[in-house]
């Protein structure tokens, strides 16, 4: 028997697989939801997870339940259909979404939740698939002092960094910034990397200035290593949900009254990339479609 929290998981994709695999290894006890794809969920069973075949199963069956899926309609799906989570609620029960969803509807749910007794956080995530399976993503945090410090452990059984910004909301509000900057990023660089290849200069000229100086992140190496290499791997985040956050960024900053024109000018190069139907590609290819856009072949 162990004294630690039954842990749900829900989402265990991309992201999702990393995260519920360091959970159960570090000895918590995990009951995972079905799959589409069954190859992790039997992964995750073989090491001692169990199944869950709904929502409403998992929330009786689950202490703190972690959701890591697309955005806010799959989670809403998720925690207000009839055999969904709040039907299963209980007294005590905390539903952690870490997917990238829109704030409002975080605070509403998690109203909702605790009408039945139980509580919300919302702890969306930095960082790649690989960071995910090795246990070394971020976590930017939105919950209750005393919810944080009960799920502050599980966290950091996935997260090398796990930060407790305020509120419920507050976790989501960061992403959409955090991610206004990475995706302005690509945007930028994918429009930097076809001007440069039109008046001359190679990928690899261009690479060799700003590797290595103040320009240069972890976002701009993984955006690189496709553009360099080819390793079409290299980035594992899609266009469509690059357009998506976007799209929940300029939904904030209209709430809140803010001119975003930045971020209007980066959700269309994501929306010209989805809309010509490359929203399954990554994010890195962007810069192939910029180039394509201005008469130029690309690689992708």
């Amino acid at each position: 028997m162990t004294d630690k929290d039954r842990i749900g998981f829900i989402g265990v994709g991309y992201m999702g697989h990393g995260m519920a695999k360091n959970i159960v290894e570090k000895g918590w006890p995990l009951t995972i939801m079905g799959h589409r794809n069954r190859e992790p969920v039997e992964d995750l069973l073989k090491r001692g997870a169990s199944e869950a075949k709904s929502p409403r199963e998992l929330a009786e069956k689950s202490d703190i339940i972690f959701i890591c899926v697309t955005g806010t309609p799959q989670v809403e799906d998720l925690m207000r259909r009839s055999d969904g989570i709040l039907a299963g609620a209980h007294e005590g029960l905390v539903v952690v979404d870490t997917s990238t969803a829109v704030p409002d509807s975080t605070v509403a749910l998690a109203a909702e939740l605790e009408a039945k007794g139980g509580a919300m956080a919302d702890a969306p995530l930095g960082g790649t698939p690989a960071q995910a399976e090795t246990g070394e993503l971020s976590a930017m945090v939105g919950a209750a002092p005393e919810v944080y410090a009960r799920i502050e452990p599980v966290i950091r059984a996935w997260a090398a960094r796990s930060v407790h910004l305020g509120p419920v909301g507050d976790g989501h509000k960061m992403k959409l910034l955090n991610n206004f900057v990475s995706l302005g990023y690509g945007a930028l660089y994918a429009e930097a990397l076809a001007v440069a290849r039109k008046v001359g200069i190679t990928p690899e000229t261009f690479d060799s200035v700003l590797s290595g100086s103040r320009m240069d992140c972890g976002f701009y190496q993984t955006f690189m290593e496709y553009t360099l290499s080819g390793n079409r791997e290299a980035h594992k985040f899609t266009l469509r949900n690059a357009h998506k956050d976007l799209r929940y960024l300029a939904a904030m900053a209209n709430e809140a009254g803010i001119a975003n024109h930045i971020g209007s000018a980066a959700k269309n190069a994501f929306a010209y990339a989805e809309g010509i139907g490359r929203g399954d590609d990554y994010v890195p290819f962007l810069a192939d479609i910029i180039a394509e856009a201005n008469g130029m072949k690309g690689k992708g």
